[in-house]
């Protein structure tokens, strides 16, 4: 019986971001694609890390305790590219949408071969709590593998 490799899950049309976009570029991009995390990739594919909602979310947590040390307004009491209530809201709004990925991204990303087998990187993915896996080829991007693509395999011929 063959195993179920990564190869045959994987999404090959991966979402990607620059080191150099903004976090307001990345979020605009894995929102419209409906994505939690993105590889960050060179101009030849090759990843430099990974970004995910849960780093973007982490940078607007910490602004906002600067912002409750001060007393000086919530962030995400409107959305970002709106007018702030407040100065030092429009000022961290500004500062966070404006920061670049490579400040935010993680730099060591796990990943993944297409010829794995499925279950060594779902393994993988849970003991480092992460829910996605950049695959390479010869060091290149050629798809992710995600927690979802796993569950939504799970009952495929099923109903």
């Amino acid at each position: 019986m063959s195993q179920l490799r990564v190869r045959d899950l994987m999404t090959t049309e991966v979402i990607t971001v620059r080191p150099t976009d903004t976090v307001r570029q990345a979020v605009v991009r894995m929102a419209v694609d409906n994505v939690n995390a993105a590889p960050v990739v060179d101009n030849r594919n090759h990843v430099l890390g990974i970004i995910s909602q849960t780093d973007i979310l982490k940078l607007i947590l910490r602004y906002q305790q600067k912002l409750d040390k001060a007393d000086e307004g919530k962030l995400l009491s409107t959305p970002m590219d709106s007018s702030a209530t407040s100065e030092a809201v429009a000022l961290a709004n500004k500062e966070i949408s404006e920061m670049k990925v490579q400040d935010i991204m993680v730099h060591s990303t796990l990943t993944t071969t297409p010829d794995a087998e499925i279950i060594e990187a779902l393994k993988a993915m849970m003991a480092l709590d992460v829910g996605n896996l950049p695959v390479l080829e010869q060091g290149i991007l050629v798809g992710t593998i995600s927690r979802s693509d796993i569950i939504f395999y799970i009952y495929k011929k099923k109903a």
